[in-house]
């Protein structure tokens, strides 16, 4: 039996839906809409850092958490390690190829489009595709790129300019000049390797920044003196060297992200910042234990910086990730037993003072190994070990050196590797700030672009 509802009870009623009604359909007062736009704000970043640790896959990323702990005494974690939110997929959109190179991910990083290996900023048909950077500018913000690449090498390339091979390095360096948005450069700082391609015979691009304004610097000292909004910092013809061989006056990861943050956070419009870890990539390639540990040591120091930046900004979204894997990193190899234990042993490669590049180098130009080696390792080789570089020395074989010199590190930290290329791993991916919410779960890579596009469509 339904019950009836009085007229005294169905005016109540009627009293009540009706305030429902105006209550949140009526127009908001202006304390409340003023309230809800600083809510919808707090969630939509004024500037975004995204860092790429090129090469840098999880094994990778064990041995520098291990190393880490060793040189502290206790087990300690990464600065990134707390906020790991997703696992990046990696492969390309290439009829060869299904392990990506740096081009085709940073490219599907950049633009949200996946594409071959070696293109830059082109889709599959070598048309050109929109990036974050292009799409930043629009919006008034100010680009930063701080590499330790070369500025026109894949990442920084793809993140900026369009190309149908990573390999035309001049013509990258003339697109990074030449390529406008509506009528301005797309970087406002520049800094990393390069200046092989930016001051050349036939073109002097260092010079044409320079006359537009831009600050051209190429140490250390120079950089941390530089007052200037526009900058241009090459350190070196090419690639940088590795952190571990760096002189002094060389800046660190850390030294130009901390100057390149300090100019680009001027605009009140706010910036987006590539910061690439590039030489990670480099040292994997040539199987360098102690190579790759020194750049993630470099790589932290940089990534702490831009995490204490956005904390005490509160305004900035920090993505840390991988462009991909390379190298096939094992942490423990062959050798390992119940009596050495299980482990991969850090100790040998805190060891080193310089890397086994650096070390090959000298010895090759004359000097003698066995003073080589007790000036840049801190520990005491067996005889099989020093006969092994002095018979590479002896025919000398810069590589062969080289190679002997590595075999030292790798035995004794019982690392292994599986290809001088890279591996088709997935990467994980880190975020901090407003926005971090949009990198969760099993992200391809083309969602990097995606989500970076949604969020400066809301500028």
């Amino acid at each position: 039996m339904i019950a009836r509802i009085t007229v005294p009870c169905f005016l109540l009623l009627t009293i009540f839906l009706t305030f429902v009604f105006v209550t949140d359909y009526m127009p908001q007062s202006s304390s409340a809409a003023k309230t809800a736009r600083n809510t919808d704000k707090g969630s939509t970043p004024k500037n975004i850092i995204f860092i790429v640790g090129d090469g840098m896959g999880m094994p990778i990323m064990n041995g520098y958490r291990t190393l880490k702990s060793e040189k502290r005494n206790s087990f300690t974690k990464t600065s990134w390690d707390q906020y790991l939110t997703a696992m990046q997929m990696t492969h390309p959109n290439d009829k060869r190829d299904n392990i990506t190179d740096s081009s085709a991910a940073a490219t599907a990083m950049a633009t949200g489009v996946k594409t071959y290996n070696d293109a830059i900023g082109v889709d599959p048909h070598q048309q050109s595709v929109k990036n974050v950077t292009e799409r930043a500018k629009e919006k008034g913000m100010s680009v930063g790129l701080v590499v330790t690449s070369d500025l026109t090498d894949a990442t920084p390339a793809a993140f900026s300019v369009h190309n149908s091979s990573r390999k035309n390095y001049t013509e990258i360096a003339d697109q990074l000049y030449d390529e406008r948005v509506r009528g301005l450069h797309k970087a406002d700082v520049m800094l990393g390797g390069g200046s092989a391609y930016f001051i050349r015979n036939d073109r002097n691009i260092a010079k044409e920044f320079q006359d537009d304004g831009y600050q051209l610097v190429a140490t250390k000292e120079e950089l941390a003196q530089n007052n200037h909004d526009k900058l241009l910092g090459l350190f070196q013809k090419v690639e940088m060297d590795l952190a571990i061989d760096k002189d002094s006056s060389t800046p660190s990861l850390k030294e130009m992200t901390n100057a390149a943050i300090r100019q680009l956070n001027k605009n009140e419009n706010g910036f987006f910042m590539l910061l690439e870890g590039s030489n990670i990539d480099n040292a994997a390639h040539e199987n360098d234990v102690v190579g790759v540990m020194s750049e993630m040591e470099d790589f932290e120091n940089a990534v702490t910086s831009a995490l204490e930046f956005a904390k005490k900004d509160k305004e900035t979204l920090v993505i840390i990730t991988a462009d991909h894997s390379t190298g096939g990193f094992s942490y423990g190899a062959d050798g390992m037993t119940r009596e050495t234990g299980y482990k991969w042993d850090p100790k040998p490669i805190l060891a080193a003072k310089k890397s086994p590049g650096y070390m090959a180098a000298e010895i090759a130009a004359g000097k003698d190994a066995v003073q080589v080696l007790d000036a840049y390792v801190d520990i005491k080789l067996t005889e099989k070990e020093i006969e092994q570089v002095n018979q590479a020395a002896a025919a000398k074989d810069k590589a062969a050196i080289k190679k002997s010199i590595q075999a030292i590190f790798d035995n004794r930290s019982f690392t292994g590797w599986t290809t001088f290329a890279h591996t088709g791993d997935d990467v994980p991916v880190y975020a901090y700030g407003p926005g971090k919410e949009m990198w969760h779960g099993l992200m391809d890579n083309t969602q990097q672009a995606k989500n970076i596009f949604s969020i400066l469509d809301k500028k």
